[in-house]
């Protein structure tokens, strides 16, 4: 990596090291000013208004809020799109100031001025939203100016996959505009790749993967590459440094008894005070559904869990009755006509999968895991993919890291990678980042998540102005 590229990549770093002590610093001030105006009023005997009991304070709320903006991603400027770097500090303020309202209450020992906090805190989470929405919008317009995207060679196998096109619609990060095959003399790629800022490995063997990784770690190169199952299965392994050789544990175990339990205990009582506090927009909706066409409320479908373990999901009705009376799988798309007006709305709004809490409370399945698929689903691809039974060492879920992470039309290879990156990193802090990482996209429409007519235009002018058309032809 030449010096200069180097220090490009340095500045990037250091502008969103800035960018990140200006929110903590000003984020950290408005609170102050917030205990400040509190203390000044309520502290009859003095001591709160001390250097000490203010810096503690402060220092407490700063700690908590670089441990919930790293934690949620909040201090990815330039990284994250616009919008999901906004909600991700949105849903970072909103937990921080609902924990500091209890931790205020712990330092003043009276839990009377819990009236007076709430609003105290809700205001100041308000205006500190506004403001890091806007700082979050200007930032990242800023960074985008600053440094304009990469230019990426793709590195291509056997496997034509389109891959360059999916990293291409993060345009403001990336342009894979160069394309090499992974046959090419060693001298060719060592020569070509030097005039590019990263390379992209696609899918191909691993023995050739492995030796261009190695000529990019000897030139310097950023590297991207699609990772096997193995790779996945790997990267979760323990090092264990008894001998003069290095070496690495698997344990391959899945999720230990203990770890097991608690995520049980957690699904009864996140599943019960769902359905509790839920209660109204679940009568609301079944009550719409029955108005609009008199036909039944749920729908229910045979799903694969846990060991391949069949259970019936449990989910609002959102298209007519006998939308698949063939008894065959028809994905709905944006226009679909199966679709009901009432369906329309509570899949916009997700509403139609709160009846899964039923499952949840049974133990059919869990908050957090791989989405249970239709068992014709699991059988085609188990056939085309035997590995595909591996997302099935935990509980299916309500939500999991390849709906957090994947998109509506994400590849069965695709999910099941992602899905076995949750397995194979499983903990506690895991399920909860991706509960609120869900709350971050939940009202993302799901049509957004594939090509539009126009992108799949571009695409194909691409692959013709680059001599792609014929090569791909000849790999199908």
């Amino acid at each position: 990596m030449t010096s200069v590229r180097k220090r490009k990549f340095e500045a990037k770093y250091i502008y969103r090291a800035v960018c990140g002590i200006l929110q903590t610093v000003l984020n950290t001030a408005a609170f102050f000013l917030v205990w400040w105006n509190f203390v000044k009023v309520h502290n009859q005997t003095g001591h709160l208004l001390g250097k000490g009991n203010l810096g503690m304070a402060t220092l407490i709320y700063a700690a908590g809020f670089i441990l919930f903006f790293h934690w949620l991603g909040g201090y990815k400027v330039g990284v994250n799109r616009k919008m999901n770097l906004i909600a991700s500090q949105v849903v970072a303020l909103f937990l921080l100031n609902f924990f500091e309202l209890f931790i205020s209450l712990a330092i003043t020992g009276e839990f009377r001025f819990f009236s007076d906090f709430l609003p105290r805190y809700l205001l100041l989470f308000l205006a500190q939203a506004v403001v890091n929405a806007f700082l979050a919008g200007f930032m990242t317009d800023l960074y985008r100016k600053l440094f304009p995207p990469l230019k990426v060679v793709e590195i291509y196998g056997e496997h034509h996959n389109r891959l360059y096109a999916k990293v291409n619609l993060r345009g403001d990060k990336y342009n894979v505009c160069g394309f090499l095959s992974c046959d090419e003399d060693e001298e060719v790629i060592r020569r070509e790749i030097g005039a590019y800022d990263a390379v992209l490995i696609n899918d191909m063997p691993s023995e050739i993967k492995n030796r261009i990784l190695k000529i990019c770690f000897d030139q310097d190169e950023r590297v991207y590459f699609i990772p096997k199952i193995s790779d996945i299965i790997v990267k979760s392994s323990e090092e264990i440094n008894l001998f003069d050789t290095p070496l690495y544990l698997c344990r391959n175990m899945g999720m230990s008894g203990l770890e097991a339990g608690i995520k049980r205990f957690f699904d009864i009582l996140l599943s019960a005070v769902a359905l509790v506090i839920l209660s109204p927009v679940l009568l609301i909706t079944a009550i719409a559904i029955k108005a609009n066409d008199g036909g039944p409320v749920f729908f229910r479908q045979m799903r694969c869990t846990l060991g391949g373990k069949e259970f019936s999901i449990l989910k609002f009705r959102s298209m007519i009755v006998d939308a698949e009376k063939d008894g065959k799988s028809h994905p709905a798309g944006e226009a679909d006509d199966r679709i009901t007006k009432v369906g329309r709305v509570i899949r916009a709004t997700r509403i139609d999968e709160l009846p899964q809490l039923i499952n949840i409370l049974k133990g059919d399945m869990s908050i957090v895991g791989p989405r249970p698929e239709r068992i014709e689903h699991v059988r085609q691809y188990t056939a085309e993919i035997p590995e595909f039974t591996f997302r099935q060492k935990v509980k299916g879920g309500l939500t999991g890291y390849a709906q957090v992470y994947g998109k509506y039309n994400t590849t069965a290879l695709d999910k099941l990678k992602l899905d076995l990156t949750y397995i194979m990193n499983y903990s506690i802090v895991l399920d909860v980042q991706i509960i609120f990482e869900t709350l971050k996209i939940i009202f993302q429409k799901e049509s957004t998540e594939g090509f539009s007519e126009e992108q799949a235009a571009e695409i194909q002018k691409f692959e013709e102005e680059h001599g792609l058309v014929g090569e791909q032809e000849r790999k199908r």
